[in-house]
């Protein structure tokens, strides 16, 4: 079971990989909220961390990218486990 510390961690980083994907792909904000039927704010904060967003908005969004976000949460919590190894060792 992940503490709320890291799921915390883990969706914070899936928002970096959502909008590293959206300029990836060189789509604007305007551009994936159209294409994904949202709101343009609901993009941006949700990349800003700002809100939090549902599944089916989740979804949306990477069905745009044309990702799965299976992959995005698997990449997402790969990160946060080598940032936590990298910590670890600098702390020793």
């Amino acid at each position: 079971m992940l503490s709320k510390k890291q799921l915390n961690a883990i969706s914070s980083e899936v928002a970096h990989l959502l909008k590293e994907e959206r300029e990836k792909q060189g789509l604007s904000l305007n551009v994936t909220a159209q294409k994904a039927g949202l709101a343009r704010p609901t993009i941006g904060f949700i990349e800003q961390e700002i809100q939090s967003p549902s599944l089916d908005t989740l979804l949306q969004i990477t069905n745009v990218f044309g990702v799965d976000l299976e992959k995005i949460i698997a990449k997402a919590r790969k990160r946060i486990v080598k940032n936590a190894k990298k910590e670890k060792a600098l702390r020793r």
